[in-house]
C-alpha cells in the first residue's frame, strides 16, 4: 500500500517519547511514501527514550500544537513513553489535536502509552483497543474495551500495546492510513 499524497502528524514529547515506538512508525510511513510532520508543546529538539529510563537520540521537532491544526492532516500517530504520554496527556492543544481527528473520522494510531490521550481526549465510549496493560483500567473507565492483543484496529484506530509490537503496529498503520476516512468513526467522538 502506498501512501504518496498522504500526511502524517507524528507526536512527540519533550520528556521521554519511547525512542523506537517514534522511529519505527515514522520509517514504515516515509517508506510508504507518506510525509511525516513532527509536533509537540514547541519547535525545540525533543529527546527520546530507552525502556522510559535511558536518554534516546533527541529529534527534530516541525511545529507545535499551537500551529498544528489537524484538518492538515491525513492521519496521527500517537507513540508512548511513560513520561511523554503524561506529559502529552496534560497538554489541552495536544488533547484538543487528538480529539479532533477522532471527530474528523481520520486514522489514528496509538502505543503502549499513547492510548492516555484517547483516555483524556475521551474518545473511547465503545472503542476496542489495547495498550499497555497498566492502562487498561483507564481505559475502560473512559468507555473504552481493553484487550489484550498484539493489535486492534477498530474503525480506523489502531492500537498496540508494546515495542515487541511495532511490525504488526506499523502494518496496520499503513493499511489503515491508506483506506483513509472512516465516515462511522466520529460515532464515538
Amino acid at each position: 500500500m502506498q501512501l504518496n499524497g498522504k500526511t502524517i502528524a507524528l507526536l512527540i514529547s519533550p520528556k521521554g517519547t519511547e525512542q523506537i515506538e517514534f522511529t519505527a512508525p515514522r520509517k514504515a510511513l516515509e517508506k510508504a511514501g507518506a510525509k511525516v510532520t513532527v509536533i509537540s508543546q514547541s519547535t525545540d529538539k525533543a529527546k527520546a527514550v530507552n525502556g522510559d529510563l535511558e536518554p534516546a537520540d533527541k529529534h527534530d521537532v516541525d511545529m507545535a500544537f499551537a500551529e498544528a491544526n489537524a484538518d492538515n492532516f491525513d492521519g496521527l500517530v500517537i507513540p508512548g513513553g511513560t513520561v511523554g504520554a503524561d506529559t502529552l496527556r496534560a497538554d489541552k492543544d495536544a488533547v484538543a489535536f487528538v480529539r479532533r481527528f477522532i471527530e474528523q473520522g481520520k486514522p489514528v494510531g496509538a502505543i503502549c502509552h499513547g492510548p492516555w490521550l484517547l483516555v483524556e481526549a475521551d474518545v473511547l465510549r465503545g472503542r476496542t483497543v489495547t495498550s499497555y496493560p497498566s492502562l487498561q483500567t483507564d481505559i475502560r473507565n473512559a468507555g473504552g474495551v481493553w484487550v489484550d492483543q498484539e493489535v486492534v484496529v477498530d474503525t480506523g484506530l489502531v492500537t498496540s500495546r508494546t515495542p515487541d509490537d511495532l511490525d504488526a503496529f506499523c502494518a496496520k498503520l499503513v493499511e489503515e492510513f491508506a483506506e483513509g476516512v472512516h465516515d462511522d468513526q466520529s460515532r464515538s467522538a
